[in-house]
């Protein structure tokens, strides 16, 4: 049995239905493959961890593959399994009905004050028309707590967010809450989630990186035709009974984001970069075959018959 470990990008949500249903159903087992997964101290602790060699794999957005990379960092993504909404929630009642009117606000991000919750805000806010610097924007940093910063009025908006995790929280709080979605506003989408690992890792065990991205798609594809069973896996792993609403709802919003295609192409990586050097995240863009295969996502050959 040949162990890989996994590290998470957050704590145990939704997002990781795939590995919960691959474990309890015994078809990592069956590829002689065992499964840990560990949850990060921190968002970003789970790749420094991997690039340290302690993790074999690594679960992050395409945003932050791009920057690892840009860095110098041995980071190469081979498949993206979820693909949600989202970008910046705003409260509503505070003046805020397109996002040139972010401009003066108050905005939630983790890492403030840098760059990267003010590049999105930025662009939105110039791509409706307006003329803006970042200085016209006033940071706060209540971590990834993005819905505790808007309900306790320590920000106007919160960037970024995932629809199917945060709206979904703060309407079950009784916020009264909209979002401005970055495909919508000038911004490459890269709410999604991918798997990364290194260089090293894919070259040394592909085969078993192989095994690992034939069940989490098998596991996609039990959770969208086996709902009632797979949702009863996933509430009954994480020991959240009827009355754990929250649970129940941020769950039924996350099962639709799960994508059969697993392939992301180098134009979109393209396109990413180029923004990440428009508002100064990065310095130089990188071929993306340099940092993105699709090769374990792909069909085997088909057998030959006569």
């Amino acid at each position: 049995m040949e162990k890989l470990i996994i590290g998470l990008e957050w704590f145990l949500n939704p997002d990781h239905m795939p590995l919960i249903i691959g474990m309890k159903k015994g078809w990592f087992a069956e590829e002689d493959l065992e499964i840990e997964m560990v949850e990060p101290e921190e968002h970003f602790d789970a790749i420094d961890e991997m690039k340290a060699g302690k993790m074999d794999i690594a679960i992050t957005e395409p945003l932050h593959l791009v920057e690892d990379r840009a860095e110098g960092e041995d980071v190469v993504g081979f498949a993206r399994f979820l693909h949600t909404n989202g970008g910046v929630m705003y409260m509503k009642g505070k003046g805020i009905e397109r996002p040139r009117d972010l401009i003066g606000k108050r905005i939630q991000y983790p890492g403030a004050p840098g760059l990267g919750g003010l590049a999105i805000v930025k662009t939105m806010a110039e791509h409706d028309g307006a003329t803006c610097s970042y200085e016209d924007f006033k940071s706060v940093n209540n971590g990834f707590y993005h819905t505790d910063a808007l309900e306790t009025d320590k920000a106007d908006a919160a960037t970024l967010i995932f629809k199917n995790f945060e709206i979904t929280e703060a309407q079950h709080k009784g916020l009264k809450v909209d979002y401005f979605a970055l495909k919508d506003w000038g911004i490459p989408d890269f709410c999604q989630l991918i798997l990364i690992t290194t260089s090293q890792v894919l070259s040394e065990r592909e085969e078993s990186l192989r095994k690992f991205t034939k069940v989490f798609r098998k596991a996609i594809d039990f959770i969208f035709e086996q709902q009632v069973e797979a949702k009863a896996i996933y509430l009954d792993y994480i020991k959240a009974g009827a009355e754990d609403t929250l649970a129940i709802k941020t769950m039924e919003a996350t099962i639709p984001c799960f994508t059969y295609d697993f392939s992301m192409t180098d134009d979109y990586y393209s396109q990413l970069q180029s923004w990440l050097v428009e508002t100064g995240k990065i310095k130089n863009p990188i071929q993306p075959e340099d940092f993105w295969t699709n090769h374990l996502s792909l069909l085997e050959k088909w057998p030959v018959t006569n």
